[in-house]
């Protein structure tokens, strides 16, 4: 596998390079990655998933995902900012999630932060840190930044709200995650 281009699946179609090394992440790629989301529960969820993968590959979140979703109330942020210390515990002890103290916690307070939004609403929010125009399409892993103004700019404005685990990289690849960027190559089928 080249990280230098695109790989050519069993089915005709040239995808990321990343997008072909297991069936979940064939999946993740084809349907999911760079489509846009919106709605702040769903965004929400998003924001909470990437913060558990800091420090994680990808895979080992979204292998886990029905489980974080079952364990977070859906990610319905009214539910998940009722959670006590209870909750906490009762997170602390399930194997089907990444049992970080300081994760699970940042997940509650960023469940209160999207509530406390004052005149916005976290798609609003979110999305109004998209680029104005589309980058170039990468052709290679080293065209793909790992952090960009507009990722900077909103970490620091979810920061400056209350979001914990919200760092720019994080932030961008939430970006990516949720179409606000397109980083697939150029030559892959899902650009």
């Amino acid at each position: 596998m080249s990280p230098t281009a695109t790989v050519l699946g069993e089915d005709g179609l040239r995808r990321c390079p990343w997008g072909l090394s297991t069936p979940d992440y064939v999946e993740y790629h084809d349907h999911e990655w760079g489509k846009a989301v919106h709605g702040d529960q769903a965004l929400y969820e998003r924001i909470s998933l990437e913060a558990f993968q800091s420090g994680l590959s990808w895979i080992t979140i979204l292998r886990r995902r029905e489980t974080f979703r079952k364990a977070f109330s859906g990610f319905d942020p009214a539910l998940v900012a009722e959670f006590g210390d209870a909750d906490v515990e009762r997170l602390m002890a399930d194997p089907g999630i990444i049992r970080n103290r300081a994760k699970v916690l940042a997940t509650i307070a960023n469940a209160r932060a999207v509530l406390d939004l004052d005149g916005t609403t976290l798609d609003a929010l979110i999305w109004s840190f998209a680029p104005k125009k589309p980058g170039r399409a990468p052709r290679a892993f080293g065209d793909v930044p790992a952090v960009t103004p507009e990722s900077t700019a909103l970490a620091k404005e979810l920061k400056r709200r209350g979001f914990r685990f919200v760092g720019p990289t994080t932030a961008y690849a939430l970006m990516q995650a949720c179409g606000l960027v397109n980083d697939h190559f150029a030559d892959c089928f899902a650009r």
